[in-house]
């Protein structure tokens, strides 16, 4: 495989230095929340980002963005809350939800239903969150609501290799919005589209070809898509079907529990909650022209920290100039034959 396919992907080649272990010379990730938001009926919301874009062009992505100065707590380069779950990340992510979407993660005092607003109040305070002429909780004490920063369910977090462009540090989370939810959304202003689809469907056209998805959002579709495969997708396990209540409380047994794959390698034994993967390219070459990603490996930050990511599973894509196409998750024994080395 040449470097530059590599580089198109954003991933370093594995060789015997393991080079994405030393320590970067390039600028440490930039702190950045994403949220995965389920509708009532268990359909997921993802966003078209614009061609123009300096992160990500023309791929699919979850609603997310980074922390702010202005809005946010921002951990410091070496604070060791920088790569962890903590109220920053969780504070932001409803913010940059609420920009990016239009959808408030907030509740009034007292009420348990999320706020609903306006689509004056929704434009205007959007607008001026996002032009930081307000800070978010100064809006959101406003109109008496607070974030509802306990029903964010951190599920992972992605730490880009020293090579990449950019590099983000980022937490994913999962929010399950009840029936009583205010789902108005749009694309705002970086995308040209907001679709709500089943993550199944989702799923199936990112192994497609036909929309562009990055490792973290085809590994976690992945993973949703065996609870969730929507109508006349095929379920990967036999538990998939049942209510959509039925569905979410499945999604919740598999994320509390450990392992969290087959095989005794040390991350099955870190919960999903504080996986932490920074995915790098194997040196398998496939007829194919798939590359095989990996997993399990935390990233130089989080060397001899114990941390780790999925030794189970690995990230099938085709590297192509216009972004990653064809991406879908597979057992790494069944694609490499080995299990991860750590």
């Amino acid at each position: 495989m040449s470097k530059s396919a590599a580089a198109r992907s954003f991933l370093p080649v594995l060789d015997e230095d393991r080079p994405f272990l030393r320590k970067p010379v390039a600028d440490p990730p930039v702190p950045r929340p994403s949220v995965m938001l389920l509708s009532p009926s268990n359909q997921l919301l993802l966003l078209h980002r614009v061609n123009t874009s300096s992160a990500f062009a023309s791929a699919h992505v979850f609603p997310g963005g980074t922390l702010s100065e202005f809005h946010e707590s921002v951990p410091g380069v070496n604070d060791a809350d920088r790569h962890t779950d903590s109220r920053a990340y969780r504070l932001a992510a409803v913010r940059e939800t609420f920009e990016e979407s239009g959808i408030l993660l907030a509740k009034r005092r007292g009420e348990a239903a999320l706020v609903e607003l306006t689509p004056a109040e929704r434009t205007a305070g959007r607008k001026a969150i996002h032009g930081d002429k307000v800070k978010f909780l100064d809006f959101l004490a406003g109109i008496g609501a607070e974030p509802d920063l306990d029903n964010l369910i951190p599920l992972t977090r992605w730490i880009t290799p020293p090579n990449a462009p950019k590099r983000f540090s980022a937490q994913m989370y999962l929010y399950l919005l009840s029936a009583d939810a205010d789902a108005a959304h749009d694309g705002g202003l970086e995308h040209t589209d907001a679709e709500w689809a089943p993550v199944g469907e989702w799923y199936e056209r990112a192994k497609r070809g036909d929309i562009i998805v990055y490792e973290p959002q085809a590994f976690l579709l992945a993973l949703l898509a065996d609870f969730f495969p929507g109508p006349g997708v095929l379920a990967t396990t036999s538990e998939s079907g049942g209510s959509a209540e039925a569905q979410r409380r499945r999604l919740l047994d598999f994320i509390r529990a450990v392992p969290t794959g087959p095989g005794d390698d040390a991350t099955s034994k870190i919960p999903w909650a504080d996986k932490v993967i920074c995915s790098y390219v194997l040196p398998v070459r496939r007829e194919d022209g798939y590359l095989v990603i990996g997993l399990e490996e935390a990233g130089p930050e989080l060397e001899g920290q114990g941390r780790g990511g999925d030794g189970a599973r690995v990230v099938l894509v085709k590297s192509e100039a216009g972004g990653p196409r064809g991406a879908e998750v597979r057992l790494r024994r069944d694609v490499v034959g080995e299990p991860s080395k750590l």
